[in-house]
């Protein structure tokens, strides 16, 4: 069979060393397509501060290591590591893979607030110039119909289903663009899903923390679900490719494709749960934070209505003397004389 250069196959029959927990950390392969897509992220990310920096303006340390660190970081290190070597290997590996990818990876890059680091960089005004394309790029009808939060939810659950459920995941074994475009594809999934409910950017589908707590909560049970049927049933995930790489000279160390997929179905339960709990500990912190920043406005508020209250003279009309009352005349002063 042949294909166009853009859908290389891999090489089944090449040989890779036992696989190890070191090699996650020695056995590199760039990935130039992906790789490059980074580098352009991370500079554009780079820019934006410096420019906020030379014109006087702040911008938080921490949102920067999230976005170049733990987010792009996570995305080159799936992608180019020793899990990216392995995971057309080992199912397990893969697995690993698919987690960084889905979760933590749109998990920092939404604590990185990019859109809101373009939006003080870009020049233009509200209606006319860059940064009015990317105010109507997310006012449009297209980004408040993808980031309707049961959508993206119902994106972000059925999407594993139906990667390893239907071709789509023997397409990825077998082409090297429809591999990376997998890639691709869970990153932007799960940051459709999780921006507007972790990330602090202006994007529609904002709903309020207990909707967002719901939300997370969802999909532990999803995950959940799907490792464990993925461990027990009878079926093999890319049969057909997984058993030719045993025919060949890595079939010496490689494990049998029942006990590998019993292991990745683990791996998506286990890690589901705990980068879910990662989730929480996100949510809840933005969660009180945002109730003290709550406190303290109507706290201001309260404490400039008492001062307007403070400063405004208060009239005194007419002593009004009701019938059989009668009004004392203040005691006159010593020297004085009382009457005309």
């Amino acid at each position: 069979m042949e294909f166009p250069r853009a859908f290389v196959p891999f090489d089944t029959g090449s040989s890779l060393p036992e696989f190890t927990f070191g090699r996650v950390f020695t056995d590199w392969a760039l990935d130039p397509l992906l790789f490059i897509g980074a580098v352009w992220a991370v500079g554009l990310y780079v820019i934006g501060v410096v420019v906020l920096h030379r014109r006087g303006d702040h911008w938080p340390l921490g949102r920067s290591i999230a976005f170049i660190g733990a987010g792009m970081g996570g995305f080159v290190f799936a992608t180019t590591s020793g899990v990216s070597t392995y995971d057309t290997t080992l199912l397990s590996v893969h697995m690993v893979q698919h987690m960084i990818l889905s979760m933590w990876v749109p998990l920092f890059l939404a604590l990185g607030a990019p859109v809101t680091l373009a939006l003080r960089v870009l020049p233009g005004t509200a209606r006319r110039g860059p940064r009015s394309w990317l105010l109507k790029l997310l006012h449009s009808r297209v980004a408040k119909v993808l980031s309707f939060p049961p959508l993206a939810f119902a994106l972000y659950v059925l999407s594993p289903w139906a990667l390893y459920f239907s071709s789509w995941y023997d397409a990825s074994l077998s082409s090297t663009f429809v591999h990376e475009m997998m890639h691709v594809h869970l990153v932007l999934v799960g940051s459709l899903f999780f921006w507007p409910l972790l990330g602090i950017d202006p994007v529609p589908g904002r709903v309020g923390y207990p909707f967002r707590l719901l939300l997370i909560v969802l999909t532990l049970p999803f995950h959940a679900f799907l490792g464990i049927t993925i461990m027990d049933q009878d079926s093999l995930i890319g049969e057909s490719h997984y058993a030719k790489l045993r025919e060949g000279p890595m079939g010496g160390w490689l494990p049998s494709m029942a006990g590998d997929q019993h292991l990745a179905g683990g791996i998506l339960w286990g890690s589901g749960d705990l980068i879910g709990l990662v989730f929480f500990g996100v949510l809840f912190v933005q969660w009180v934070r945002s109730s003290m920043a709550e406190a303290k406005r109507v706290d201001r508020q309260l404490d400039r209505e008492d001062a307007r209250a403070a400063s405004t003279p208060t009239s005194v009309g007419p002593v009004v003397e009701e019938p059989g009352t009668s009004v004392s005349k203040p005691p006159s002063r010593p020297g004085s004389t009382q009457g005309g």
